[in-house]
């Protein structure tokens, strides 16, 4: 299949087979940035807070609980949360990142470099966002998807974006504040990205000790799950089996093999 454009992608399709080739235990999301508020209020069925949550408290009522959410900058609990997608200015202010000082960094000269390694969405652009599960439809379509999986699960995926147009990936890691490595880098570039979630994703966010997180735009994910697929008919699929069971099952149906 060629890689398709995203308002002709069928999403519950995709979760499906992405789900049947890498038996996710997380509902896969959908994330939109909206230049006004009043579009993404017009979501079916969207839900607003009635308080303030971190970004990652909103991502998870989506991956975690199945909600549709829309948020604005007043939704959200501080600075960090908003200028990550751009519904709070990048000033000298929180470039400076005073209030780490102490808490995440031994120096001032060590919060401000953090603050300005990060992946951020330009301020101005954008009112509002929304999260959905992306089997949904109600985003129609997202920005990008957030795919939340196992080391294991997530090289197959990596593999599969690389079975055609291969190119070598190469991200980083920003330490707290992480969700700037995963939809804060993806909403900015349009490229795939992959992190390691940080102690507040894991602590509001809901996020297991063992999950990694990618995100990526729907065409991508359509591309993945095509290499995917071309993968496990050559055998190569989720799970991975351990060389030694590999053997013996393989023994067992009578086939040769060459031990290493």
């Amino acid at each position: 299949m060629q890689q398709q454009a995203a308002d002709t992608i069928d999403l519950a399709g995709l979760v499906a087979d992405l789900n049947s080739l890498l038996r996710l235990k997380t509902t896969v999301t959908g994330m939109k940035l909206f230049a006004h508020a009043a579009d993404m209020e017009a979501i079916p069925k969207i839900r607003r807070p009635n308080a303030v949550h971190t970004t990652d408290q909103i991502v998870s009522m989506a991956s975690r609980l199945g909600w549709t959410v829309g948020i604005t900058g007043e939704d959200l609990v501080g600075a960090q949360c908003r200028a990550v997608i751009g519904l709070a200015p990048q000033d000298d202010k929180w470039l400076a990142g005073e209030n780490y000082v102490g808490v995440w960094h031994g120096t001032a000269e060590d919060a401000r470099k953090r603050q300005q390694a990060l992946d951020v969405v330009p301020f101005g652009q954008y009112q509002a966002l929304a999260v959905s599960p992306l089997a949904s439809g109600r985003l129609n379509p997202p920005d990008i998807c957030l795919v939340y999986a196992t080391p294991g699960q997530m090289i197959i995926l990596i593999n599969g974006l690389q079975y055609t147009g291969y190119k070598k990936f190469e991200w980083g890691v920003v330490g707290e504040t992480a969700c700037a490595d995963s939809w804060g880098r993806a909403l900015k570039t349009g490229e795939p990205s992959l992190s390691l979630p940080c102690y507040a994703e894991r602590r509001y966010g809901g996020v297991p000790d063992e999950e990694m997180l990618m995100a990526l735009k729907p065409s991508h994910l359509a591309k993945a799950i095509e290499g995917m697929k071309a993968l496990a008919k050559n055998g190569l699929r989720y799970p991975i089996p351990p060389y030694g069971i590999q053997s013996d099952v393989r023994a067992g149906m009578g086939v040769s093999y060459a031990k290493k």
